[in-house]
């Protein structure tokens, strides 16, 4: 018998251990019952028994909520969510197909059948993204991320990266930035850059970047832009040479300290780099507030402001 059956046959049914825990908390033991729910569940969880850890922590969570262990309840609850996503979640996002989508014309008779895998392709994208997004929102409201499950955003950012007929790299860098794997975040930048037309590789990784800042995650900024650069070695790829890359990096460095003056010369001396998308002049706002505490200005206090001065 393998280690994996020993230690699956070690378990016993669910059900013994939802009753013995039942009691503990019965006799007011909660804390003691709550390291037990935690641990007990891990075990399940660590042998695929998901079903069973689930049984376990939603009785768990109802117990503690119920006797107004409201930090101990809410902490299961948690874990509850959280293993929803790695079981039952994630069993049906990789039963969603996976095909390639054809990428040349010939005769008529391929472009026909090129327009019907597109619209199947389109229709699978559709489909997953509907699925993946209620339980983003599902797990937004009952789990611990305001934006959602990170687990759910890698799984959305990936299928709509392999899947979509027409990529919108922009969607993709949201999910990913919410998400928590920015090596695979990489890869796929690295991926982009080896299709994508003239011109938009850069873009991709200064949007990726300025994405991750604009809500005060430096660490994994600077961890895509030196992954990418390594994976693109290891590829013997070129690594693009341009001005938005270089106020890229200039950025990260002078973030690192209190150089507010130099960040606003930064901005002044890339505009036309940065001005190539629209939505980099927002993120960087974000990042003075999120970085130095500047305030964003409403443009609307801005318009009623010139009125007076006008007045």
């Amino acid at each position: 018998m393998s280690r994996e059956r020993l230690r699956r046959a070690a378990l016993p049914p669910v059900q013994e251990n939802i009753d013995k825990l039942e009691k503990v908390i019965k006799d007011g033991n909660c804390y003691g019952a709550q390291q037990m729910y935690k641990s007990i569940s891990a075990r399940y969880t660590s042998v695929q028994r998901f079903s069973e850890a689930l049984d376990l922590l939603h009785s768990g969570a109802c117990l503690q909520l119920e006797k107004n262990q409201v930090t101990c309840g809410s902490e299961l609850a948690v874990m509850f969510v959280e293993t929803l996503v790695k079981d039952r979640v994630r069993t049906i996002y990789k039963l969603f197909p996976q095909i390639p989508v054809p990428q040349h014309l010939g005769e008529e008779d391929d472009v026909h059948q090129l327009a019907e895998a597109l619209a199947a392709a389109k229709t699978r994208v559709e489909c997953c993204s509907s699925f993946l997004r209620a339980a983003i929102r599902w797990s937004a409201e009952f789990g611990p991320h305001r934006s959602g499950s990170p687990q759910l955003h890698v799984m959305l950012a990936e299928y709509l990266y392999s899947e979509s007929p027409e990529l919108d790299m922009a969607k993709i860098t949201l999910h990913f930035v919410r998400g928590d794997d920015p090596k695979k975040f990489a890869s796929t930048l690295v991926s982009f850059m080896g299709k994508c037309y003239p011109g938009e590789d850069d873009l991709a990784i200064a949007r990726a970047v300025l994405m991750y800042l604009s809500v005060g995650n430096m660490r994994d900024a600077n961890f895509l832009l030196g992954e990418v650069k390594q994976q693109v070695e290891a590829k013997k790829l070129e690594f693009p040479q341009t001005d938005l890359i270089y106020f890229i990096s200039y950025l990260l460095q002078t973030l690192q300290r209190d150089a507010y003056p130099l960040f606003s010369m930064l901005r002044s001396s890339y505009k036309q780099s940065i001005d190539r998308e629209p939505a980099f002049n927002e993120w960087l706002d974000d990042i003075g507030e999120v970085f130095y505490g500047v305030q964003r200005r409403n443009p609307l206090q801005g318009m009623f402001g010139d009125i007076f001065k006008m007045m």
